[in-house]
Formats: structure tokens, sequence, C-alpha cells
């Protein structure tokens, strides 16, 4: 390909996401028409820079007479699957994943129980309430994600909430089965997430921060013995 419609694709996309960026998801950012009248080029050139924003889910095209291109937003769960498939082939486990999402974890916790709010506890509550419905290996990993993923949107850091959805949906979904096969383990689960639901609940970070390292320990040593 020629260098400087290669260079022109480029312009055009970083043009084309800051349209995106600076309009309100979902909101219409033009006709194909309109935006190659708007960026002055060709239309090959808009099409070869619009797979280049679409892939990094700036944008989606819609055919059809109310078509167009329309601002997108990427969210963690898109990160999380390209993370995902480079640990796996990178050999990644389970372990290898706790060990660096563990403190990151506590730090979230001590955040949660600091800054809660009337919401927040109302969730935790209901969460709390619903803990012994979790009796089967899929209900349970479905409750330790969520629960991560409340604690993490407490916390405040969009960083935090996408190391620990890395942490508790990367390697649960492979092992989780295997994990919580034992009904003993499923109990000491739920008890640890009522323990770490409390801590934060009542605002006290110290608890909250021992009960997430005491989770991480456990799972650390039920990995172990299941090498």
């Amino acid at each position: 390909m020629d260098e400087r419609v290669e260079t022109l694709a480029s312009r055009t996309a970083r043009a084309l996401a800051d349209l995106s960026l600076a309009a309100a998801p979902g909101d219409h950012l033009g006709a194909e028409d309109d935006l190659l009248l708007r960026f002055g080029i060709s239309r090959p050139t808009l099409r070869q820079a619009a797979k280049l924003v679409e892939r990094d889910r700036l944008i989606s095209i819609r055919r059809g007479i109310k078509g167009g291109y329309f601002a997108e937003r990427p969210d963690a769960r898109d990160a999380i699957q390209s993370l995902a498939r480079f640990l796996r082939l990178k050999g990644a486990t389970l372990g290898d994943v706790i060990q660096v999402t563990r403190p990151v974890s506590e730090e979230a916790a001590v955040a949660a129980a600091g800054q809660r709010g009337e919401a927040d506890v109302e969730r935790l509550q209901a969460f709390v309430a619903a803990i012994d419905d979790h009796d089967t290996p899929r209900a349970l990993i479905a409750a330790e994600v969520e629960l991560a993923r409340l604690i993490a949107g407490m916390s405040g850091n969009p960083v935090v909430e996408l190391v620990m959805e890395i942490g508790y949906s990367f390697g649960l979904d492979e092992r989780g089965s295997d994990l919580y096969a034992d009904p003993e383990r499923r109990e000491r689960t739920r008890a640890m997430q009522r323990s770490l639901c409390n801590a934060i609940i009542d605002g006290d970070p110290e608890v909250a921060r021992l009960m997430m390292n005491r989770r991480s320990r456990q799972f650390d040593e039920w990995l172990r013995g299941m090498a």
C-alpha cells in the first residue's frame, strides 16, 4: 500500500476516534457521505480508518437508511478478553494471577470500607442476604465475580476494577468448578464472603484487609492441593 495513503488513514482514524470521544456513547456521528465531506478523504481511506477505530470499540457502523457511524466505548470486559488470551498463551495460572492481584484486592477492600456510601451498603447487604443461595460451584463462581466487581467499583479506581476483573474472572472460569466441587469449601467461601462484606459495611478497613488477605491465602492453599 502507498505510504501516503496509509498515513492519511492513520490520521483519519485519530480524527474519527476524537470525534467519537467528544460525543456520548450511542450518538450518531454522521453517515458515511457526511464524514467523507467532513474529513475530505476518499471512501476507501475512510473505511480503512473506520476498521481501526471500530476494532478499538470507539465506533460502531450500522447499515441501512438510519445507519451510519455511532460513538461507542470499550469496557473492562473487552480489555479482559484480550488480556486473558495473552495470559493463557504465556501459560499463566490462577495462582500466578492471584499472586499479582492479592495486594490490589486488599487495597480495594480498604478503600471500599473507607468510602462506602448508603447505596453501596445496601448492595452489600443484599449480597449477604443471598449468600446461602450460592450452593453450587457455578452459583458460587458467579457470586465471587459479583462481589469482586462490587468491591472494585466501590474503590473508585478504574485500574483496580481492571486488575480485579482479571483476578476473579480469568482463572475461576477455567478451574472454578474444580475449586468449589467440595461442599465444605463452598461453605468456607461463603463464610469468608460474609465476613468481608460485614467488615466493609461496618466501615472497618483493617478487618476488610485481613479478610481479603485470608481469602487469597485460602485460594492459594486450595490451588496447591489441586496441583
